[in-house]
């Protein structure tokens, strides 16, 4: 069974600090990057789920629900790649960008 607890724990922890974030923190660029991670690991669940159909895209509700949106799409992600072949490598991938969006939104 594939583990996701890295990759959801970096996932939280992004959120966290983003919770806790100032406003004006958050419209500086965290909220929009946190917003675009979101967005990509949508994106990547849905390819999953619904092969060959054209991804949604997760709408922009503000900057203080960037946070859940993060959560929502990450466990999605989880979810939809348990039962994927290869999926320890999409999962180890899907890491690497919930950590390079924390370091770039500089929270």
């Amino acid at each position: 069974m594939l583990d996701t607890t890295g990759f959801i724990a970096a996932a939280d922890r992004f959120a966290d600090r983003l919770r806790a974030a100032p406003q004006s923190r958050l419209q500086r660029g965290a909220a929009a990057e946190a917003l675009a991670l979101a967005r990509e690991l949508a994106k990547r669940a849905q390819r999953i789920e619904e092969p060959g159909r054209e991804p949604r895209i997760m709408p922009d509700v503000g900057v203080f629900a960037v946070a859940d949106q993060l959560m929502v799409a990450a466990h999605d992600l989880a979810e939809a790649l348990r039962p994927a072949p290869d999926a320890s490598k999409e999962m180890d991938e899907a890491t690497a960008l919930v950590r390079s969006a924390a370091d770039r939104s500089g929270l």
